[in-house]
């Protein structure tokens, strides 16, 4: 009950309107009951912030389970994390967009929290195309970080600055996509 209300408060408010007390006014919870779950605000909304990315890795998977060609999964799978970034842009932000103190950084970094399944999958799909000669030999590492940043920064550009005139943001998307994975040595 307390995730279902902070994620819908995170959706509707951002970051800035969640507080334990709505919260709590939402479920008709004291604050303190809410206290005995979560540390304080930032851990309730990394927790709403961890489910949600446990989402993005399995979407990520089911979208590359679809294409037997690892290059064609890459592609598919970089653009699904933008459209998810889309459809969740006040979680996007609160997960990717909020400075961390120095224990929430080390806490959002560990392999299995947040974003790090989806960054890791898309290292192992990277690395299967280099391993199928889909792309040129890279480091495997550097490669999907870079990719990760580029996705990453359209995706945030596209929720921050909504009134510039993107033209068709599809077809932004699929640029960059086609840019950043040609740019890694494709090969037939």
């Amino acid at each position: 009950e307390i995730l279902d209300a902070a994620r819908d408060i995170l959706a509707r408010e951002g970051h800035e309107g969640l507080s334990m007390r709505k919260v709590a006014r939402r479920i008709e919870y004291s604050p303190t009951a809410i206290y005995l779950h979560f540390k304080d605000r930032d851990d309730l909304v990394f927790s709403v912030c961890e489910q949600l990315m446990d989402g993005l890795a399995k979407e990520l998977q089911q979208v590359a389970d679809r294409h037997a060609d690892p290059l064609v999964a890459l592609e598919n799978v970089l653009r699904r994390y933008v459209e998810f970034g889309l459809k969740h842009p006040r979680h996007y932000h609160a997960t990717f967009g909020i400075p961390h103190d120095a224990e929430e950084g080390a806490r959002s970094r560990a392999p299995e929290t947040l974003a790090m399944p989806a960054f890791e999958f898309l290292t192992r799909l990277v690395g299967q195309c280099v391993k199928q000669k889909r792309l040129a030999k890279v480091d495997v590492r550097a490669a999907s970080s870079a990719l990760w940043a580029g996705v990453h920064g359209v995706t945030s550009l596209l929720i921050v600055m909504p009134a510039f005139d993107w033209g068709d943001p599809g077809k932004v998307v699929d640029e960059l996509v086609t840019t950043l994975v040609n740019g890694l040595g494709v090969r037939p």
